[in-house]
């Protein structure tokens, strides 16, 4: 259908589409000083609008509104469809606190208590 379309119409209608994922997505990526809105987000990868972003690589991270989810690295980077589909080697969980050295049991005491 969209064959027939004249190629403004076309353009409209992509333009529409992306700013309807745009604002949807509470997701976003900061790379260095510059923040852009994620598109869409998988297991491996995300997606951002080509139109905003040339190309990105290397570490960022990935934030759900004030909230960091992930550190991420990023090793390649392909347009595709207007998005900027960006692929992740790695993207680690943040924590709020540092990770432990052991495993600490199900039932373990959250305190002690002194004996006085």
């Amino acid at each position: 259908m969209t064959d027939f379309l004249p190629e403004a119409v076309r353009a409209g209608l992509e333009e529409a589409r992306k700013r309807d994922l745009r604002r949807r997505s509470r997701l976003c990526v900061h790379a260095g000083d510059e923040v852009y809105a994620i598109l869409r987000f998988w297991e491996t990868g995300f997606s951002l609008d080509a139109d905003q972003v040339l190309a990105i690589r290397g570490m960022v991270d990935i934030y759900d509104g004030p909230k960091h989810l992930y550190n991420s690295l990023i090793i390649a980077a392909d347009v595709e469809n207007g998005e900027l589909i960006c692929t992740m080697k790695r993207s680690t969980l943040t924590m709020d606190r540092p990770p432990l050295d052991y495993v600490r049991d199900d039932d373990a005491p959250a305190g002690y208590l002194p004996r006085d």
